[in-house]
C-alpha cells in the first residue's frame, strides 16, 4: 500500500512538474500572442482571432490560449483573451462547456488570468469538471490580456465575454464544445455569469443554459460598496470600479471623478490600477491606506448618476429559467452572508429555481474552493452531471 501511495505522489508531482515546465517554455514570446492583428474587432461576437496551444495544462488535457471578439455594453466591438481546457480523451459527442468567471485579479492588461505563470490554476473545480467531461473556457474580460475598454464590475460587458467565449470555443474542433452551457464564477466572475445568465437568451441564443453557480456574487454592487466605504476593500475595489465607470460612461452627464473621489483618491488611482490584486496586494494597501476615510466625497450608493449605475450593474432584475446555485461563505468580510441571502431570496422571488448554500469557516478567498464538493453533486442533480 505504502509503495503504492509514493508511486501515485511521484506520479502527480511529475505531472505537476511538466506543466509548470510547460508553463515557463511559453513565457517567451507570450506578449506577441496578445498583439492584436489588424481588424481583430471585425467580425462576430465569438468568433475566433487566433489561438495556441496551452502547454501547461491538468494532467490528462489539452488547452489553447484564445484571442476572440465580443462586445461590451454599448454594443461596440471588443477583444478578449483567455483559456480553454478539455479532457485529453475525445468525447462521444459535444461537450457541455463549463463558462468560468474569474474573481477580481486587477483591472490591467497585465493582471489577465491567462497571461498568468499558471493560466489555470484559479480555475475552481478545474479538475473535477474535466473529469466530469466538461470543456472549460475561462475568460479574461475585456480590457485584460489585450487592449480593450476597462471591464471592471461592467456587467453587461463581462457578461457578454462570458458567452462570447463559449463560441469562440466551440470553433476549435479539437475542443468538441457544443452548445449545452454551465456558467460558473467567483466574486467579480459571480456577477459576470448571472449577467451572462440574464442576456443568453437574447445575445445568445443558440447556446441552452444548462445551470448557474455563483461563488459569493459581486451581485448587489451598492450592498457592496455600502460595506466598505470606509476601509481598505472599498478603497481598492473603488479605484479599480470608478475608474472603469468613468471611462465606460464618460458620456453620462455628471459621470467624472471629481463628482465622486476626494483630490487626494483621484492622485493614487494612476498606481492602483496599474498594480494586479494577487500579486501586489501589499503594495494595494499601503498606497490606499493613507486615503481610507477619505477616499469618496459623498455616499455613491445614494448619489446619482453613480447610485444608478450601480443599480445597473447590480444582478437580479432579468430572471432565467435555468437553476441557480449560489455559494456563501459565512465567515466572509467582503461579500456580505446577508447580502448574498437577500440577493438569494430576491432570485427565488422572482420564481426562479435558487440553491443557497452557506459555507462553514470560508471566507472570500476560499469559498469557491470549498464549494466545489457541492457544486458537482448539485450539478449531477440538474446539468447532467
Amino acid at each position: 500500500m505504502l509503495a503504492a501511495l509514493l508511486a501515485l505522489t511521484g506520479a502527480v508531482v511529475a505531472a505537476e512538474a511538466v506543466r509548470i515546465a510547460g508553463d515557463a517554455l511559453q513565457r517567451d514570446g507570450l506578449d506577441a500572442f496578445y498583439a492584436q492583428p489588424a481588424g481583430a474587432a471585425d467580425g462576430a461576437p465569438g468568433a475566433l482571432i487566433k489561438s495556441e496551444p496551452l502547454d501547461g495544462v491538468p494532467l490528462a488535457s489539452r488547452g489553447w490560449r484564445i484571442m476572440y471578439r465580443s462586445t461590451d455594453v454599448h454594443g461596440d466591438p471588443v477583444v478578449v483573451t483567455g483559456v480553454v481546457v478539455v479532457p485529453l480523451a475525445p468525447a462521444d459527442g459535444p461537450r457541455t462547456v463549463v463558462s468560468w468567471g474569474h474573481p477580481t485579479t486587477g483591472s490591467a492588461p497585465s493582471c489577465a488570468p491567462s497571461s498568468g505563470f499558471d493560466p489555470t490554476i484559479d480555475i475552481e473545480g478545474l479538475h473535477s469538471l474535466l473529469a466530469r467531461g466538461y470543456a472549460v473556457v475561462a475568460t479574461d474580460y475585456a480590457g485584460m490580456g489585450t487592449a480593450g475598454p476597462d471591464s471592471y464590475l461592467i456587467g453587461a460587458t463581462e457578461g457578454n465575454n462570458v458567452l462570447d467565449a463559449v463560441r469562440a470555443a466551440r470553433a476549435i474542433p479539437a475542443a468538441q464544445a457544443g452548445t449545452d452551457v454551465i456558467l460558473w464564477g467567483h466574486s467579480q466572475g459571480g456577477q459576470a455569469v448571472l449577467f451572462a445568465a440574464e442576456r443568453a437568451g437574447r445575445y445568445a441564443p443558440e447556446l441552452t443554459i444548462r445551470a448557474v453557480a455563483a461563488a459569493a456574487p459581486a451581485a448587489d454592487l451598492s450592498a457592496l460598496l455600502s460595506a466598505h466605504l470606509d476601509d481598505i476593500s472599498g478603497v481598492t475595489i473603488g479605484s479599480y470600479a470608478f475608474s472603469a465607470f468613468a471611462q465606460v460612461y464618460a458620456s453620462t452627464p455628471g459621470v467624472t471623478l471629481p463628482s465622486i473621489l476626494t483630490p487626494e483618491a483621484i492622485a493614487i488611482l494612476p498606481r492602483m490600477n496599474a498594480l494586479c490584486l494577487l500579486t501586489h496586494l501589499g503594495e494595494l494597501h499601503a498606497i490606499g491606506e493613507p486615503v481610507v476615510g477619505r477616499f469618496v466625497v459623498s455616499d455613491p450608493t445614494t448619489t446619482q448618476p453613480w447610485a444608478g449605475l450601480l443599480q445597473q450593474n447590480s444582478a437580479g432584475s432579468v430572471p432565467f429559467a435555468a437553476p441557480l446555485f449560489i455559494a456563501q461563505g459565512e465567515s466572509d468580510q467582503l461579500v456580505v452572508p446577508a447580502d448574498t441571502a437577500a440577493f438569494a431570496e430576491h432570485e427565488r422571488a422572482q420564481g426562479m429555481d435558487v440553491t443557497y448554500v452557506p459555507i462553514p469557516l470560508a471566507d472570500h478567498a476560499t469559498v469557491a474552493y470549498l464549494a466545489v464538493p457541492e457544486l458537482l453533486t448539485w450539478l449531477d442533480a440538474h446539468a447532467g452531471g
